[in-house]
């Protein structure tokens, strides 16, 4: 678990993942959270089921750059949004992040706070050198969560545009 000032981000099991597709409570009850009203959208169910859950049974990988990290908002005791890394650091000691807050909870600096809490537990990775993001040239809102970061436009292709940190 990481901590931050007003998060937890805590990253789930395999069985924890199963139980936050379901997107029925079970897992808020099992971490004796507050029920939050969220919904999973398309593109993070199919990410889920083709990838994140897959890769998070494959014991040959640590877990912990595959799988969502969730956020938690100590003060209401709720989950708020979610992250993950794409996979283990490549060749280069490279890997991506993505991440979404819950609309509820949009526009109040949680999945600001959220990447800087995951970029500091990425320097302290050995393998890990560098954070990659992409993000659709329209979402302003995650451009401005990068940038408060530090991480710096690398270049644009289509409707993308790529980012990038150095933490070591």
């Amino acid at each position: 678990m990481i901590e931050t000032e007003r998060l937890t981000l805590m990253p789930l099991t395999y069985e924890q993942l199963l139980k936050y597709i379901k997107a029925d409570n079970s897992l808020e009850i099992e971490l004796n959270l507050n029920k939050t009203s969220r919904t999973i959208p398309p593109e993070l169910k199919e990410a889920l089921e083709v990838a994140i859950i897959p890769n998070v049974a494959d014991f040959n990988k640590n877990y912990l750059y595959s799988t969502l990290w969730t956020l938690i908002l100590k003060e209401q005791n709720k989950m708020v949004g979610d992250l993950c890394f794409m996979g283990e650091p490549n060749i280069d000691g490279e890997i991506e992040i993505g991440y979404g807050t819950y609309p509820t909870f949009q526009r109040k600096g949680y999945m600001t706070e959220a990447v800087g809490g995951m970029l500091e537990w990425a320097k302290n990775q050995p393998n890990v050198l560098k954070v990659l993001a992409s993000t659709e040239k329209i979402n302003t809102s995650s451009h401005s969560i990068l940038r408060k970061n530090n991480f710096a436009q690398i270049g644009e292709s289509g409707t993308i545009i790529n980012w990038s940190i150095k933490v070591k």
